[in-house]
């Protein structure tokens, strides 16, 4: 081979894909994994997704676990199974939320609306933009003289877990009082407040979930053409408690 011939050769493999990075490429996509997910979500086994793509069980293990690589062609048909589109199995993936909250961080913060706080409470994942839910660590203290706890509502619904001591919960025209270990779970649209049942404080975990209430079946509402203000968002005082 010429000298020339050389250079030409060391020219094409220069601007030719190395397909090792081009299996690379494929292998971050995860096509496999994404694929699993949305046929688990589904809860469906791989003959089922095979009579409806037309691709055979085995072959779908072998997509699955990364061993063959899809067509487009089939690609597209395990798509339209599950109403993506192609684009869905090359996108990017979010990076899965994991916070973890140091004690040290936490700060503690008292009771809001009352001279004389009857608990404290630390939130519990401050750092989570746009979360589903609330936690909290609460501790509640011994009344210092005979009062009527200050009750709150919410939309959605409230778990609390009592850690340690006892604690008195009033829901609505209910009453109970809880035990170290006990839990109770209620909406949190009705009235409710909490109070210390015992001479020691009492620590408790409260998740709350904020939804909004089910829209009722009324009229179709006239559609208002212009600009629109949306409302501040609600400032959480308590836990669980919006103004």
């Amino acid at each position: 081979m010429s000298e020339l011939a050389v250079l030409r050769n060391e020219e094409t493999h220069k601007t030719q894909v190395d397909p090792e990075t081009a299996e690379r490429f494929i292998a971050e996509k995860r096509i496999g994994e994404r694929i699993k997910r949305l046929r688990l979500k589904k809860s469906m086994g791989l003959v089922e997704l095979g009579k409806h793509t037309g691709l055979s069980a085995s072959f779908l293990s072998q997509l699955e676990t990364g061993r063959v690589v899809p067509t487009l062609r089939n690609l597209a048909r395990i798509s339209m199974v599950f109403s993506k589109d192609l684009s869905y199995f090359f996108e990017t993936e979010p990076n899965a939320l994991f916070r973890v909250h140091r004690r040290k961080e936490r700060v503690r913060m008292p009771q809001t609306g009352v001279e004389v706080p009857t608990y404290f409470f630390e939130s519990l994942a401050y750092m989570v933009p746009d979360r589903h839910m609330d936690p909290y660590f609460a501790e509640f203290l011994p009344p210092a003289k005979e009062a009527e706890p200050k009750g709150h509502m919410h939309p959605g619904f409230e778990f609390l877990y009592l850690l340690d001591g006892e604690l008195q919960i009033h829901h609505g025209d209910q009453e109970c009082t809880l035990e170290s270990g006990d839990a109770v779970y209620f909406d949190a649209s009705t009235p409710h407040s909490y109070q210390c049942a015992g001479k020691k404080p009492a620590g408790a975990i409260i998740v709350t979930m904020h939804q909004a209430p089910p829209a009722t079946s009324a009229a179709p509402r006239p559609v208002v053409q212009g600009p629109k203000t949306l409302p501040p968002g609600p400032v959480k005082v308590n836990p669980g408690e919006t103004r």
